[in-house]
Order: structure tokens, then C-alpha cells, then sequence
């Protein structure tokens, strides 16, 4: 081997990766996952590359985001070092001969977080230049910040390093030492016999290492020092990266709970590195006291997790906020559903509902036009992208209507990001009516519902939901814990001005009375797929399709109405926010609700099971058919989709065996797929309910897939780019055709 090789091979910083390949692949795979994340490689479509690539903090992206994602980096990097340090310094016996020895053993574990921050800088340079048009000066601005955050947390590690760790000549009276340590913990793992590594020349050679000015030093023998001055000098060290990761722990308890204040909600890509710095952390400290068992006490660990978090006093399950949890609990049976639909509460509720279709019918009748065109809107789920989208056609179309458009729609109804964006352009509509000075149109509403969501999710779930939540709020007199889906919910109404800070009977007057449209949102059931429909008004009649009222068990009932399921338990008193969040809550982003039932109800988003908001307006089309035909002339049925209709066909060809097993599999992939193949039977229905004369559908499609790389992700954070592409597509051919459809509907 030529000798420049050897001098490469056997130098500090290459045997330290060898050796991280070897035995600490989980630790390396923290850098992996980075790697993927940024190269939307693993949650491309959610997002999760423009977190690191694009990080907001207080609304802006500027030098401060970058900074907090810099110093968070750093006490990951540190963490990395510490822990790595914990498992493999035993195997380099020479650093305890050195000066600042866990300093030098830093610098020369450099090569997998230098190489990750080059990539890191140059995908910020390369996505900024290319999809946020940010000046050269803008970029270099952010990039120091992301730098200058990083250095400033290991500055403050170095220096705490530097004067608490001792090496070799702090230690003088080698034979009193050799006495008061005879029983202490051996460094790095258990049961390590240092002179056995010592004599061993084999094991772990490193001829040459990096010192604190990055000159190369040649390795000393340690042979000669005594065993037990060495191995106090490692535990002296270990010592020391325990407290660091221990106050780290602590640090990020503290952050969590103080969510309440923005100032604290640190962008969402620093709380992933504050994540991995805990799990990192973790693996590394079931790794150092247990070795070999260490998989067996990670299964006993998660055995006796799922066990003590069973009971009462340790459980905890998010709730819709408002709804009474303490005394009685609602019956959830089917012969309860059933009892209900065969009774005479759906007519009762079928009539209240007519008498606003007739105060609707009023408002929009003319002497020269006196059955009026009913509207029904649908909109999609997607995150903010939906909402931006469904909020940026809602504006557009009752503008180019003359305002007639809000006027003449009965029924909203949808999912996910979807009805956040209608729900907040509904509530504008209805304060315009009562405030002149208030503008459906301004482009703020559309900036307000736009804001970043996810940066207080994620901050939320890493530094308050991993723990068991313990912080309280009150809502009326119910108490509630603090957690991700609060912190939703509370940086939604900041987004939007608190404009939907009000409880489901808030809206009651105003749907009565037909001053806003009715809205449904309808949340998925996970203990048996049913639907619940979430209106202040009475809606059994959603429960079964008709046909089952005349012809009993021949269909079965698929959906709840959630008031009258919960009267008993302050259904009124729902903040409408969290029916908004319960319709919104995609798995793991969100906690699943849980519901005053018994058995408990788990309710997740709509999208699972309607995300266009199809199944509603067919069933409302259903029920209400004949006064619908007796009393307007003709239904318009507005879709606003932020996806593409129909997507290509993806290859199946050339799969190894692994790849074939798992095929059935992959159309669970495909759910939103299927269910645009079910909206289609649903359209057709309804065009043989009413008639391809009587029923007009127009479809408002976000489609920027002409170029796929402008397409927004269905996360809760849009870029700047994002958010102007949304602004932009409203001018596409399609859509823009459509928009001429609508309005010569409304001409005749």
C-alpha cells in the first residue's frame, strides 16, 4: 500500500467513519434521513424539503430563521459528537493523552457533518436561485445566518468543554488515584478492558489525527500510562456529555411551554433537528448501558410504554375543544343510528332545513328571474394549498358575478385545507354584510389564510407532544391539555385575525336566516369508516341515503350527525376550530380527536373518505330533490380541486421479488385515485337525478403540473413562490374558460 494511503487510511477522522459504518449505522442514519428530506426524497409531496429549504419564522424567511435553523443544527452536530464519543472513545485509548481530548475528537469527526452542511448550503443556494428569485445578497445573507447559528452554540460548547474537561495533566498522584477508582464504571461500554485494547495493536489503529489548528499529529503510545488514570479521564468526559444531553432535554421541556408565544415557535425544520438530537441522544444512551441487548430493551421499553400509558392517569388523547368530557358519554351503536333514522327526527330535520332553502330562495328571487340558480361548492383537501387555491377561486368568482356568487350557494361542503380557505372566505362574506368597509375581495385575506401552519405544529409536537402534555387552557368551564392540535388551532386564529373564533351555534342565526351558506364539514369515523356531517343545524337527514327511510335495511346508515349525537354533551358549544382542525386532522401532523363517546370515537380527517366533498352534495341533492326541481332553475355545482383529474399510468414492469410482494399492496396508495372514480359515479348520479339540462358542474382545477416543479406540496406551509404560482393559476386557460362558463350561467 502506498504509504500516502496508509497515512489516509489510518488517520483519525477516516477510522472514526469506518467505524460508525460498522457499529453505529442507526446514528448515521439520522444523516441519511436529513439527505432525504431535503432532497424530497421522503415527503416531497407534504412539504417537507421547503421546511430546510425555505424555513419561515415569524411570517418571514430572513437571516433569523436561518440563524435558529443554524443553532439548532449545531446542537445536533453536538449531540451526534457526544454521543458518538460516549460509544467509540474506549477503542482510541491515545485521546486520554491528550489536551482537550473530547475537543479532538470533534474535529476529527467532522466528515459526515461537513459533508451534510456543504450539500445543505448549496441546495439553499440552488432552490432559492431557482424557485424564490432571492437576490445573490439575500442568499449570502441567510447562509451566514445559518453559519453564524451554528458557531454560536458550538462556541458555547467548546468553551464549557474546554474548562470542564480534564485530560492527562490534571492528574498528578497516580497511585491515589489507582485506589479511589478501583471501583469505578469503565469507559464506553461496560465490562471494556482497557488493557486489553491497549495491548492490542490491531484494534483500531490510527497513526495520525487532527489537532485544534488542523495540523497533523502523529499518535503516541498510551502503554505506558496507568489504567486507571485513563479510564478517569474518560468517565470525566462522559460525565460531561450526560449533563450537555441532559440539559438539552430540559431546554426543550422549557421551550414547550412557552407555545403560547410566537416569538418561541421556532421554524419547523429546527424542531425536526431538536428531534433527532433526542433520538440520537436516546439510541445513543440505550446503546452505552446495554450493548447487545440493546434491541431487546427497546421492545421491552415500547412493550411497557403501550402498557402504563393504558391507564387513566397516564393516557392522553386529544379532544374537540368545547364539548363536555366529564359527566355522562354519548351511546355509539349502530341500533342507536338506526333507531334515529327510522323515527320522525329526519322529517322534523328535513323541514327546518327547507325553511332556509325558502329564506334563501327569498333573498335571491327577482321580478325578472323567480327561481333563482342554487350553487353547491366542494371543495378539496390538500393543506394550504388548498385553502390558498379554494379561497383565491371563491374571491375571483364573486367578483367576476358581481357578488352574486356567496348569494345564490346553499350548501359548502369538503375537506381538509379545503374548508379552511371557505370557511374563512364565508365568515368575511358574512362581516361584509354587517360591515361596509370590509372587502371579500382584498388580496389580504388571501396572504392571511396562506400563513404558515406547520412551524407551530412541529415545534409543538417535538418540544411538548413527545412528553405527556401537562400545561392546561380552559374553554368555557372545560379544561383541556395543551398540545399540537391547541397550538393549530390558536396560530389559525392569529393567522386569520381571530375572525373564526367562535363556537358551531355562532353560525346558527346566520345559515337560518341564509346570510351565509350552509356548511357541512364531515370528518372520517376510524372505528367503523361512517362519516360525522358537523353543522349547527339539525341534519339527520344526512344519515342514510332516502331510499332507506321507504325501503328499511336495505342500505345501511353511513354517516352520524354530530349534534345530535353530542346535544348532551355541549355540541353548540364546539369551537369551531376544532371542527375545522377534526376535518383537517391528517395522521401524525395532527392528533387524531377523540370524542365523549362509548365506545370512544377517533375521528380523523375528511379526506380519508370524501376529499372532494362529492358524498355530501349528492346526498343533500338526494334529500332535497323535489323542492330543488319545484323551486330554482337548475343546480351548479362548483368544484375546487387543487389536483389534477387524471394522473398518468405508472409502469409495473421490471420488479425484483421483493418489490412483487409487496404490489397488492400499493393500490392503498391510490386511495384519492379511487375516489375520484366514486365522484365520478356520484356526478353521474346526480345528473340523473336532475337532468344534464338541469344540472351544471364546473370544475376549478390548481394544476401547475405543466410543470411539475412549481406544484405546491399539500403541507401547512406554503413558500413565496408557492403562494404566487396558487395567485397565478387562477389564469390558466382551463380555469379561465370556466370562469366564463359560470358566468353565462348566471346570464341566463
Amino acid at each position: 500500500m502506498p504509504e500516502w494511503i496508509s497515512k489516509v487510511f489510518f488517520s483519525f477522522p477516516v477510522r472514526l467513519f469506518l467505524l460508525h459504518l460498522r457499529s453505529n449505522l442507526l446514528l448515521i442514519g439520522m444523516w441519511a434521513f436529513l439527505v432525504l428530506l431535503i432532497t424530497g426524497l421522503i415527503g416531497r409531496k407534504l412539504g417537507f424539503s421547503y421546511l430546510f429549504l425555505d424555513p419561515e419564522y415569524l411570517s418571514e424567511v430572513n437571516f433569523w430563521s436561518f440563524f435558529l435553523i443554524g443553532l439548532t443544527f449545531g446542537g445536533f452536530l453536538m449531540t451526534w459528537n457526544l454521543t458518538t464519543y460516549l460509544l467509540t472513545a474506549h477503542h482510541f485509548p491515545f485521546l486520554a493523552s491528550l489536551r482537550n481530548p473530547f475537543t479532538k475528537f470533534c474535529l476529527n469527526n467532522l466528515l459526515l457533518p461537513v459533508g451534510f452542511l456543504i450539500f445543505y448550503v448549496i441546495a439553499i443556494i440552488s432552490f432559492q436561485l431557482r424557485f424564490e428569485g432571492w437576490t445573490l445578497e439575500d442568499i449570502l445573507l441567510q447562509s451566514i445566518g445559518l453559519i453564524t447559528g451554528m458557531l454560536s452554540l458550538l462556541i458555547f460548547y467548546f468553551l464549557y468543554f474546554h474548562y470542564t474537561n480534564q485530560d492527562i495533566s490534571s492528574y498528578k498522584d497516580i497511585i491515589e488515584a489507582r485506589k479511589k477508582q478501583a471501583a469505578n464504571i469503565n469507559p464506553g461500554r461496560k465490562d471494556i478492558d482497557l488493557d486489553y485494547i491497549k495491548m492490542d495493536a490491531n484494534r483500531w489503529r490510527v497513526d495520525n489525527y487532527f489537532n485544534e489548528a488542523f495540523s497533523i499529529r502523529l499518535v503516541r503510545s498510551v502503554a505506558h500510562y496507568d489504567v486507571a488514570m485513563l479510564k478517569q479521564i474518560f468517565k470525566q468526559n462522559h460525565l460531561n456529555a450526560l449533563i450537555i444531553q441532559l440539559l438539552t432535554m430540559m431546554a426543550l421541556f422549557t421551550l414547550g411551554s412557552l407555545m403560547d408565544y410566537s416569538l418561541f415557535r421556532i421554524p419547523a425544520a429546527a424542531s425536526i433537528f431538536i428531534l433527532l438530537s433526542v433520538i440520537t441522544a436516546i439510541i445513543g444512551a440505550i446503546t452505552y448501558w446495554f450493548d447487545e441487548w440493546r434491541k431487546t430493551i427497546i421492545i421491552l421499553a415500547l412493550i411497557a410504554i403501550n402498557f402504563f400509558t393504558s391507564f387513566q392517569s397516564l393516557h392522553y388523547s386529544n379532544k374537540a375543544y368545547g364539548l363536555d368530557y366529564r359527566d355522562s358519554l354519548a351511546v355509539y351503536s349502530y341500533d342507536r343510528l338506526q333507531e334515529v333514522c327510522l323515527s320522525g327526527q329526519l322529517e322534523q330535520d328535513k323541514r327546518a332545513t327547507m325553511d332556509i332553502l325558502e329564506n334563501w330562495k327569498s333573498k335571491n328571487v327577482t321580478a325578472d328571474n323567480p327561481k333563482p340558480k342554487m350553487v353547491l361548492i366542494a371543495v378539496s383537501g390538500g393543506g394550504l394549498r388548498s385553502a390558498s387555491w379554494t379561497a383565491n377561486v371563491l374571491q375571483t368568482a364573486d367578483s367576476l358575478l358581481s357578488g352574486r356568487l356567496f348569494d345564490h350557494t346553499a350548501l359548502i361542503t369538503g375537506a381538509s385545507g379545503g374548508m379552511l380557505g371557505a370557511a374563512y372566505l364565508r365568515e368575511i362574506y358574512l362581516r361584509q354584510q354587517q360591515d361596509q368597509k370590509i372587502s371579500l375581495y382584498h388580496e389580504q385575506h388571501l396572504d392571511n389564510i396562506s400563513k404558515d401552519l406547520l412551524n407551530s405544529i412541529a415545534f409543538t409536537l417535538v418540544s411538548n407532544d413527545l412528553f405527556l402534555p401537562w400545561a392546561r387552557f380552559s374553554v368555557g368551564e372545560h379544561s383541556y391539555r395543551k398540545d399540537r392540535g391547541y397550538i393549530f388551532e390558536r396560530q389559525l386564529n392569529e393567522n386569520t385575525n381571530d375572525v373564526l373564533d367562535k363556537t358551531l351555534a355562532d353560525y346558527r342565526l346566520a345559515e337560518r336566516e341564509a346570510q351565509i351558506p350552509m356548511m357541512f364539514l364531515t370528518p372520517s369515523i376510524v372505528n367503523d369508516a361512517r362519516r360525522f356531517i358537523i353543522s349547527p343545524q339539525a341534519v339527520s337527514y344526512m344519515m342514510i341515503a332516502p331510499v332507506g327511510l321507504d325501503r328499511q335495511n336495505t342500505v345501511e346508515v353511513d354517516a352520524v350527525d354530530f349534534g345530535w349525537m353530542f346535544r348532551e354533551q355541549e355540541a353548540d358549544s364546539l369551537l369551531f376550530t376544532s371542527a375545522l382542525r377534526m376535518n383537517a386532522t391528517f395522521p401524525y401532523i395532527m392528533p387524531n380527536v377523540h370524542l365523549p363517546s362509548k365506545p370512544q370515537i377517533e375521528a380523523v380527517d375528511a379526506g380519508f373518505i370524501d376529499n372532494y366533498g362529492l358524498l355530501s352534495a349528492t346526498r343533500f341533492v338526494q334529500v332535497f330533490r323535489e323542492w330543488i326541481t319545484e323551486n330554482t332553475s337548475g343546480v351548479v355545482l362548483i368544484q375546487i380541486s387543487s389536483s389534477r383529474k387524471i394522473d398518468p399510468i405508472t409502469e409495473n414492469d421490471n420488479k425484483g421479488v421483493i418489490e412483487t410482494i409487496f404490489s397488492p399492496i400499493g393500490i392503498a396508495g391510490r386511495m384519492l385515485s379511487l375516489q375520484e372514480f366514486e365522484q365520478d359515479n356520484s356526478l353521474g348520479f346526480i345528473y340523473d337525478l336532475l337532468g344534464p339540462d338541469y344540472f351544471h358542474y364546473v370544475r376549478f382545477v390548481y394544476n401547475p403540473g405543466r410543470d411539475n416543479k412549481l406544484k405546491a406540496s399539500i403541507s401547512f406551509h406554503l413558500t413565496n413562490r408557492e403562494k404566487e404560482v396558487i395567485k397565478e393559476e387562477i389564469k390558466a386557460e382551463e380555469n379561465v374558460e370556466n370562469l366564463r362558463k359560470l358566468q353565462a350561467l348566471f346570464e341566463n
